[in-house]
């Protein structure tokens, strides 16, 4: 049984149970004239006419109905369709849709009250790719792992929708309220949820609100769900602010709730606003947010909305009462395309905006990189002022899906840079004055690549998106053939290895991980920020080494020393001026450091200056002890 008493929220489209024994069954369609529903398991039983109650609206109470039944509707007599509000189709997005009780699961996790927003370490991972089976429960044995071996507080699902095949990074689900088949379907998530509360482990869930896959995707047959007003790189744009916007707004916002009312979801990642196209006078982004955080009220549950977006808007992370949408937090790309350029040098497409150390710098100080100024790439302006906003607005990470998968190869930066600088990497993630993200086996420095894939049924579309994937890459002038995403092994190659022993350098990596993890949570200076007026960011462009001061009101400040330097360099300092004791370098034989040159224990900063001597790519953390 659903252990919140108060849920008052309750979804009204698709199959919902009435009693043991009776499905009330609702449908948007105002593009058709009759629903009919046809429920697969009443032998002998002609598809039965549903009621029009206006709007667009069709329903029908059906006695003798139960969770597990198959159902399908018939629009004007001809046109076969699975559910638009599915919770489950375990044949696939061409097949019925089955009847699924959401109150039937035994929670246990009634003393969750979800995570604080500052205290977010994520964990990103595809479920498809994590273990060898690939399905929710799998996951459940790595829950320790993750929790006491590397550290963080929530896991991050890709996209887990119905999507075509059983090969997919999720952006192409078609059934946004049935979590996949293949992964487990709707008890499989409900089961990894409920671990991980227990293992107190939040869950963030990715969804995708701009558009929806080609194959599978019926519901123009229903109703104007989509508009040819704006257009997606990905499919037809969402009719968020046309005519019958409001149904449509109805069908995605409902579907926020429900993941996190049916699955406890705790906070909702929404990929690429930008392409959820909206000039209504209250923005899709801002209602949806205000139903999430309403309902998490009426939970008694802490939970946020987050997003990615390629504009560099603080609107997004805005309260409504200044003009914003009021999401909790972003994705800053800013911070990852300025590092990964400081560490490999790379400046093909976007990579061309973010030269020396001054980009990483802004990034940690203020957020965007780009508040308005030109853009090279974007042959334009872009972005709006982040000064002010607080740090832990901001999602930073040095690798995501993204930023490996729609490299052409899916090279992770453990394969393109010295091992020394992949913890400098991670250190300048893990302990900036945002909330981090880690990619899935990012934390042992993993090599598998990770390939974009696909399993589509349709020739026409498979070759589509080959030539899509090809053009993509066009600005990056990249060389070679880009592997096939419709080939089965294009998906195995992408699966991680975290089971079995670690070879030396993976294994120091994953203990340097974790050293900076527990420094982050046990010392309050290194954790996330309330207010860039709490750190000072500094940039050595010369020497190629980055000083960020941490103050800290509950406990020593802290001293970050980054040198992104391949050669061994040293850094004269004038500020904060204070005595500073020594608490982690990289170059310890503990994260095979390799015998390297190790720092000085105290250091002591005056106005005259004081050199401090580095290896080539170090990390160092001095706290103050006076």
């Amino acid at each position: 049984m659903n252990t919140h008493a108060d849920m008052t929220w309750r979804l009204d489209l698709g199959a919902n149970c009435v009693g043991s024994s009776a499905v009330r069954f609702r449908v948007w369609a105002p593009r058709v004239n009759q629903v009919s529903v046809h429920v697969l398991n009443q032998e002998g039983h002609d598809p039965l006419p549903m009621e029009s109650r206006g709007q667009g609206y069709f329903d029908l109470t059906v006695e003798g109905v139960r969770a597990g039944d198959r159902y399908r509707y018939v629009l004007d007599g001809d046109k076969v369709r699975p559910d638009p509000a599915s919770r489950f189709q375990p044949d696939g997005v061409h097949k019925a849709s089955v009847v699924v009780d959401p109150d039937a699961f035994d929670w246990t996790d009634r003393g969750w009250t979800g995570p604080v927003l500052k205290d977010l370490i994520i964990y990103e991972l595809h479920t498809g790719t994590f273990t060898q089976t690939g399905t929710f429960e799998a996951i459940i044995p790595y829950l320790e792992y993750l929790k006491q071996d590397v550290g963080i507080t929530a896991i991050e699902l890709m996209p887990v929708a119905q999507f075509p095949g059983t090969r997919n990074w999720g952006y192409d689900g078609t059934y946004l309220y049935a979590p996949h088949s293949t992964y487990g379907g709707p008890q499989g998530l409900k089961t990894l949820v409920n671990a991980c509360h227990v293992a107190g482990l939040a869950v963030i869930l990715d969804v995708v609100y701009n558009h929806l896959g080609p194959e599978g995707n019926y519901l123009a047959d229903f109703g104007p769900y989509f508009t040819d007003r704006y257009r997606t790189p990905w499919g037809h744009a969402i009719n968020y602010d046309g005519s019958d916007s409001d149904e449509v707004r109805h069908f995605m916002i409902s579907n926020a709730l429900y993941w996190v009312t049916e699955y406890h979801i705790d906070a909702l990642r929404l990929d690429a606003i930008h392409g959820m196209y909206d000039f209504s006078a209250t923005h899709i982004l801002q209602d949806l947010a205000e139903a999430v955080h309403d309902q998490g009220g009426r939970l008694g549950r802490r939970i946020f909305v987050t997003a990615e977006s390629a504009l560099n808007d603080t609107r997004v992370i805005t309260p409504p009462g200044q003009g914003g949408h009021g999401l909790d937090g972003q994705w800053n790309d800013d911070f990852h395309h300025a590092l990964r350029t400081v560490l490999t040098k790379e400046r093909a497409g976007y990579y061309q905006d973010y030269e020396g150390l001054k980009p990483l710098a802004t990034a940690m100080q203020e957020g965007f990189v780009y508040t308005g100024q030109h853009s090279r790439y974007h042959r334009r302006r872009h972005g709006n002022s982040s000064k002010g906003c607080a740090p832990s607005r901001f999602i930073v990470f040095t690798q995501n899906h993204d930023q490996i998968g729609n490299r052409a190869f899916g090279d992770r930066l453990s394969t393109q840079v010295p091992f020394e600088a992949l913890k400098v990497a991670a250190a300048a993630v893990l302990l900036s004055p945002n909330i981090p993200l880690l990619f899935m086996g990012e934390e042992s420095g993993e090599t598998a690549p990770f390939l974009y894939f696909i399993d589509h049924g349709d020739p026409g579309l498979v070759e589509a998106v080959r030539r899509g994937r090809r053009a993509e890459f066009a600005s990056f002038a990249w060389e070679g053939e880009i592997p096939d995403p419709q080939d089965p092994l294009t998906c195995e190659r992408s699966r991680v290895h975290i089971d079995g022993p670690l070879d030396p350098r993976r294994a120091a990596q994953l203990r340097w991980t974790r050293r900076l993890i527990e420094l982050r949570t046990a010392i309050p200076s290194l954790g996330t920020g309330g207010s860039p007026s709490e750190h000072h960011v500094r940039a050595y462009e010369q020497d190629q080494v980055l000083v960020i001061h941490r103050r800290g009101d509950r406990g020593p400040d802290a001293l970050l020393i980054l040198s992104f330097n391949g050669e061994r360099t040293s850094v004269l300092l004038r500020e904060p001026v204070g005595d500073w004791r020594l608490r982690l370098e990289s170059t310890g034989t503990e994260f095979d450091g390799g015998g390297r040159e190790r720092l000085q224990q105290r250091l002591v900063i005056a106005s005259e200056g004081v050199t401090l001597p580095l290896p080539a790519y170090a990390v160092a953390v001095f706290l103050r002890e006076a």
